[in-house]
């Protein structure tokens, strides 16, 4: 049985030959084995193979003997809210995120919305999976459950809805699942909206959702411009991650996003704790100590910031890669709490998005993160930190390699899942450097075939 569509913090693989309907039914009778989950959470993503592996998978849960709420096409975050919010023993999405069309998986999580990755049950799941199983002696129920009202709800409380300006807000779902939610908040909302892609269509007729890539942006920045728009959002797939364009139509790095955010809870919370991921830092902790908080770095991926969180009952946490995470929210990730909260940012400073970024992007210039395919990636990684361990006033391995040299910095990580390291560099108020500085690190690069 091929397995190999278990990863380190989700499963996800190609549709059928490492993810099918017998796949999903072992795994479901697996996930309960190892959680002793009682009562779960189901929800899939606009997938055009998500409604039937969804369906195995709710067999094999409820031949364990586990009941199953089933609150249908849902995104990621819907299932953590579900979980929590109702205090089921656990939840799984059906979803492939922004990975091509002929793919799926699933996202895991148990009680309070914890994720079960590689180091807490993962792998005991994928061991299982391969059988033999027993039915338990009273098989489980299935039953649907309408969440929305309650998440819309939840969602609405991070903001002053009576606060808000009447912004022009164009939005792009890019035929994912964030329209449907778009459509419900719509009601409670001053905003009037034009939307883009907004139906669910797992044939992904404009392309797989991933507005991190340049192509998919100029549809979003277009109509922005077009109708005038106060500031636009688009969404990957499953909507764990939302993207902001401001009133020029400019791509907003998630990074910018971070700090603003961070701002505005400790305006809520003094003195709180924010988490932040290694790659990009400099804006955040100066943000996030000039408003009296204490900024905390963590290694980059969802699981370890959730954890971390958790830990330091962080109020708010946030990667540049556009994840955001919110303790009032199970320390989970939303793409729709972000655009909320900006869009309150703005009406409480009278500032558009532009004035509220430019200052902080002209102060900590940054590359983004760019990748390059490398084989031997921890070769080309210390040959790096050997070049310049001489200039650097400190080196950290927190996540890869982060080093200071003074008026730049820079973090280069392997990827966990592909041939791949990422790089990200940034200055001190001198945009020239960083540009020099990232052209020099990628000419190195190329030495170890990157491209």
């Amino acid at each position: 049985m091929d397995l190999s569509a278990f990863k380190a913090y989700d499963i996800r693989g190609r549709v059928p030959d490492q993810l099918n309907e017998d796949i999903l039914e072992r795994i479901g009778r697996a996930y309960v084995a190892v959680t002793g989950a009682k009562k779960i959470a189901v929800g899939f993503d606009i997938r055009l193979s998500s409604p039937d592996l969804t369906a195995a998978l709710r067999q094999g849960l409820t031949a364990a003997g586990a009941d199953v709420y089933d609150i249908g096409l849902c995104g990621t975050e819907q299932i953590y809210f579900t979980t929590f919010h109702y205090n089921f023993d656990g939840g799984i999405v059906v979803t492939a995120s922004h990975n091509p069309k002929d793919y799926n998986g699933l996202k895991l999580v148990g009680k309070d919305s914890r994720p079960i990755s590689s180091d807490n049950g993962l792998l005991q799941i994928k061991e299982l999976v391969p059988g033999p199983f027993r039915d338990a002696d009273e098989p489980g129920t299935t039953q649907p459950l309408l969440i929305m009202d309650e998440y819309i709800e939840h969602l609405l409380g991070y903001v002053d809805v009576a606060a808000l300006k009447p912004y022009k807000v164009v939005t792009n779902a890019g035929n994912g699942g964030a329209g449907v939610v778009v459509d419900a908040l719509e009601p409670h909302l001053p905003f009037q909206f034009t939307k883009l892609l907004n139906e669910p269509d797992g044939n992904f007729p404009h392309g797989v959702p991933n507005p991190l890539l340049p192509e998919n942006r100029e549809m979003t920045s277009q109509a922005l411009l077009e109708q005038g728009a106060d500031f636009a959002i688009a969404w990957d797939g499953d909507f764990d991650r939302c993207f902001l364009f401001d009133e020029k139509g400019r791509f907003i790095e998630g990074y910018y996003i971070v700090g603003m955010l961070a701002e505005l809870f400790l305006q809520r919370e003094p003195g709180a704790r924010i988490i932040h991921d290694p790659r990009l830092t400099w804006n955040t902790i100066e943000l996030v100590q000039q408003a009296g908080g204490v900024p905390v770095e963590s290694k980059t991926g969802h699981a370890f910031i959730k954890a971390r969180m958790r830990e330091e009952d962080a109020i708010y946490g946030g990667e540049m890669s556009a994840h955001h995470y919110f303790r009032d929210f199970a320390y989970c990730d939303s793409g729709m709490i972000p655009w909320l909260m900006v869009a309150a940012l703005m009406s409480q400073t009278g500032k558009t998005l532009s004035q509220l970024v430019d200052e902080r992007i002209a102060r900590y210039p940054a590359s983004g993160e760019i990748n390059r395919t490398i084989e031997d990636s921890n070769a080309a990684i210390a040959a790096i930190e050997e070049d310049y361990q001489d200039q650097a006033e400190s080196i950290s391995t927190v996540d890869g390699l982060s080093m200071d040299l003074g008026s730049w910095r820079f973090n280069l990580r392997r990827s966990n899942t592909e041939p791949l390291v990422r790089l990200n560099v940034e200055s001190r108020g001198d945009i020239e450097l960083m540009q020099a500085k990232t052209e020099e690190l990628l000419e190195k690069l190329s030495h170890f075939g990157g491209r």
